[in-house]
Formats: C-alpha cells, structure tokens, sequence
C-alpha cells in the first residue's frame, strides 16, 4: 500500500478520535454547566418557608460554597480536555512524519549559526542534485533565537540510497551592511538509514568574514 495511503487512513482515524473525545468532552461541561445553574426545587411549601426562614449570611455562605466548587470543577474539566487535544494532536503529527519520512530514506537538514559581527542571515536556499528543495525566508525573531544557540531543521526529505550533493545559498547583510551572498557545497553519500547534515555559519575573525560550512553527521 503507498505511503500516501497509509497515511490518510491513519490520520482520519486519528482525526475521527480526536473530534469525538472533543465532542464528548464539550457535551460533559456543558451538562455539568447546565446542572450547576439550574435552579433547586422545593419538595414542598414548608420547606420553602424553612429556606426563607434560615436566609442570612450562614445561608448565603453555604448556597456560595457549592457554586464556587462546580466552576473549580468545570475548569479543571475544561482544561484536561485542552491538553487531551493537543496531546492527540501531537501523536498525528509525529506519526505522520514517520511515515511520510521512513529512516531508511530520511534526509534532515539543520542550521546553526556563530556571528553576528559579521553577518545578518535573511535567508537561506537548498539546492539537492540541482533540484530546489526550500527557499526559506528569516524572521528577525528566528535569527535571534539561532543567535542564542538555537538549532532549526530546516527540511525533512526523502533520499535513495547513492551519491548526491547538498548545496546550500545563503543571503543577507555582509561586513559594512553590505548586501552579501555565499554558497556552500557537500557531495555526500546516502545508505541505509536517516542522514543529517548541518548548516553551520560562523564568524571568522582573522578574516573578517563570516564562513559557511556544510557538516555531515557520520
């Protein structure tokens, strides 16, 4: 059966789990909902007059006390059911990345950067066997976060098993705020089980230059 296929029937019963324990839980709060604000029904007129009788602030406390205990209630329910959700919808996306990414073919690209003297990444181009795979355009948000040592996987593909070569295009702003553009290339060979290779961009200081290296993850 393609991949494709197992993927869909996957996600539509996954999919199809996710909508009905959204719905049942939405159906439980609502009920309790309904039961909390309902009003309470007298068994009989003296016990209407022992209630009229007893009002006062101990009454008022007590009413109060039930009240107060359902809503703690609700949210608590309503809050469980949130996480439920995105625990649901986290198990589909992991498990629809398995299978439209086995770890036989899988290619994984990351980038991590070491300037900011002598670059100012906007964006970045991958090219694998000539063939355009992302064109990936920065955030000044995501630059700071990579500045701060953060990692990004910037594609996820799929690659037979041979020879093939990444090459990688990366623009921005140069020494002297200058429009700066540089490629980086690496022949590399793919066997059996995932590959990962790094985008690494660094700042040289003897050159006064930044460097980008491609680095395979042997």
């Amino acid at each position: 059966m393609p991949v494709t296929d197992k993927t869909g029937r996957i996600r539509h019963c996954l999919a199809a789990s996710l909508l009905g324990a959204l719905v049942l839980g939405l159906c439980a709060v609502s009920l309790r909902t309904r039961a909390a604000d309902a009003p309470a029904v007298s068994s009989a007129p003296a016990a209407a007059d022992a209630s009229a009788a007893s009002s006062g602030p101990a009454a008022a406390i007590a009413t109060t006390a039930p009240a107060a205990a359902d809503t703690r209630s609700l949210d608590e329910d309503t809050q469980t059911l949130k996480k439920d959700v995105v625990d649901l919808n986290r198990d589909l996306f992991v498990l629809e990345e398995e299978l439209l990414f086995p770890a036989n073919t899988q290619v994984a690209i990351y980038v991590s950067m070491d300037v900011g003297e002598f670059f100012a990444l906007d964006s970045i181009t991958l090219k694998i066997d000539n063939k355009e795979v992302t064109n990936y355009l920065y955030t000044p948000r995501e630059v700071d976060a990579l500045l701060k040592g953060g990692v990004q996987r910037l594609y996820l593909g799929n690659l037979k098993v041979g020879n093939h070569e990444l090459v990688a295009f990366f623009s921005g702003k140069g020494p002297d705020n200058r429009d700066y553009k540089r490629g980086a290339s690496l022949k590399f060979d793919k066997s059996i089980g995932a590959k990962y290779l790094e985008l690494k961009i660094e700042d040289r200081q003897r050159k006064m230059q930044p460097d980008f290296e491609i680095k395979d993850w042997e």
